[in-house]
């Protein structure tokens, strides 16, 4: 059974950076397709980026020109690099992962907050 366990997050001010960690087990993490979502209180889930099997890297948004998707699928880790932070980047960050099998797995998310 596929795991995938979130960290990074935190408290942040506005202009400040984080990167969050995406570990995962339990499947084949170098053949997954893996994005990253948020989502704030009251509000719809919102797409981040993701990056694909191949390294080949898409972003919403929100995210481009500040956030930057990466993995390393020697330590079985997809990550996300956060810069220029804004309040309303405020939320929950999830990862999920979706393999040409049909499997597909989700974290708990980890909280980013950023303070104005």
């Amino acid at each position: 059974q596929g795991q995938l366990v979130e960290s990074g997050g935190g408290l942040v001010q506005t202009g400040g950076s984080l990167r969050l960690s995406c570990a995962a087990s339990g499947f084949t993490f170098s053949r997954s397709v893996m994005t990253w979502y948020r989502q704030a209180p009251g509000t719809e889930r919102e797409y981040v980026a993701h990056i694909t099997d191949s390294g080949i890297t898409m972003y919403g948004n929100s995210a481009k020109g500040r956030f930057t998707i990466s993995r390393d699928n020697a330590k079985n880790t997809m990550y996300l690099q956060m810069n220029s932070l804004k309040p309303e980047d405020t939320g929950v960050y999830y990862c999920t992962a979706a393999l040409y099998g049909g499997e597909h797995y989700r974290g708990r998310g980890t909280q980013v907050t950023v303070s104005s």
